[in-house]
């Protein structure tokens, strides 16, 4: 896990996943590529608005992709616990992009998770597990090539049926959240804030923030 936001006593957590596809067998998962990069500015989005009250970190997979071994959802899992070894009892977010956004949603199973928030997930129509008393948010881009929006609004809908489930969509936005990548990193700030420190962004970041970003 890489440290974004490091208070000493926060009131809430929040891991970032990244996406991904496998690219050869086995590969492992390079601090510098892409899919790893574009949730530098969401991580750090999400430190600011929570201030001194929310502990952020960003996930490396243990691989690229998602095999039948070892994968995002037994890394997201992982995070989740060390998070638990690190601040106790303290609720957890997770925010995900493409697969991380599916390793996210189901990971939202574990019962320190309380809010999920998926940026153009890619999913199969038939994910999806029960989350009682979970708050979750998609964020999807009408453009997206590679994760069909058709497939997210199906697991959303699947999902309303046990969670408070919000779909946003916005227009143009596409897989990479390069052209309206401050949309993307705004909805999950703002989204994390309210569900999990129950106040606005605004307020919550006017103390000032402790521990450094990436």
């Amino acid at each position: 896990m890489v440290d974004v936001r490091t208070p000493r006593s926060p009131d809430a957590a929040v891991v970032v996943l990244h996406g991904g596809a496998r690219r050869r067998e086995r590969a492992v998962v390079s601090p510098t590529q892409l899919s790893v990069v574009r949730m530098i500015p969401v991580a750090r989005s999400i430190g600011r608005a929570g201030g001194r009250r929310l502990a952020v970190v960003r996930l490396l997979n243990s691989y690229r992709g998602w095999d039948d071994e070892r994968t995002p959802l037994d890394d997201a899992t992982w995070a989740v616990d060390q998070l638990r070894e690190r601040y106790g009892d303290v609720p957890v977010a997770l925010v995900g992009h493409s697969l991380g956004g599916r390793a996210a949603l189901l990971a939202a199973a574990h019962d320190a998770v309380r809010t999920v928030v998926a940026l153009n997930p890619w999913v199969y129509p038939s994910d999806g597990v029960p989350l009682p008393g979970r708050r979750v948010l998609f964020v999807h881009g009408d453009a997206d090539r590679v994760a069909p929006i058709g497939r997210a609004r199906a697991v959303a809908e699947r999902l309303s049926g046990s969670a408070d489930v919000r779909f946003e969509v916005v227009p143009d936005g596409k897989h990479a959240m390069l052209r309206h990548g401050r949309v993307f990193e705004r909805a999950a700030s703002d989204f994390v804030v309210e569900t999990l420190l129950d106040a606005p962004a605004d307020e919550t970041s006017a103390g000032g923030a402790v521990g450094g970003d990436v």
